[in-house]
């Protein structure tokens, strides 16, 4: 292996190391915001490792064909020294600006969501359960006013037809029959 892959390894090795540093710290700030359950903290710092892991050895792959040598762990080490020495207060700042950024926008959301959507929906709940408790109230009105005298004078009228026809006789009857058939098959003995 020539010099100059050695170098671009190197070059690439430390760009890892400074990726793999803004990684952790927005990782490291992200689940102090949301305060994540203790139990899932160790799987995501598993997940973490398991990525950053993949990454240095996609980047070692692209870079000098998966060679591990000394300079890889070098250059590593130099990017995370570097990311932490001068740029993990700014990527700290960056991310926990952020974070206040997309809680304003969700909770904008949810309050636009709630104005232009929920409420809406509730007054014309509200309004249709007023309409349809007006129309019951008019159509009992309605009721009581027409159909109490409409019924009273279909009695007066139809009341000589039922008499002649026997049509009280026969429910009477009808009635006694339905009585007897139960008491003889569920009364008692």
């Amino acid at each position: 292996m020539n010099l100059e892959v050695q170098w671009a390894t190197l070059l690439w090795m430390a760009a890892s190391g400074g990726i793999l540093g803004i990684a952790f710290d927005s990782y490291r700030v992200v689940s102090g915001q949301l305060r994540f359950p203790r139990w899932s903290v160790h799987a995501l710092d598993l997940v973490y490792w398991v990525a950053a892991s993949l990454f240095v050895f996609r980047t070692l792959y692209h870079s000098n064909q998966g060679e591990l040598r000394f300079y890889v762990f070098l250059g590593l080490f130099i990017g995370v020294w570097i990311y932490f020495l001068f740029l993990s207060v700014i990527t700290t700042r960056f991310v926990v600006m952020l974070m206040k950024v997309v809680k304003k926008v969700y909770l904008l959301s949810v309050r636009i969501f709630s104005i232009f959507i929920v409420a809406p929906m509730i007054g014309l709940m509200k309004g249709i359960r007023l309409l349809l408790g007006f129309v019951w109230v008019i159509l009992l009105f309605l009721g009581r006013i027409l159909l109490l005298p409409l019924g009273k004078l279909l009695v007066w009228a139809l009341g000589p037809l039922v008499r002649k026809l026997g049509i009280a006789r026969m429910a009477i009857a009808a009635r006694d029959r339905i009585t007897a058939l139960w008491k003889r098959w569920f009364g008692k003995e």
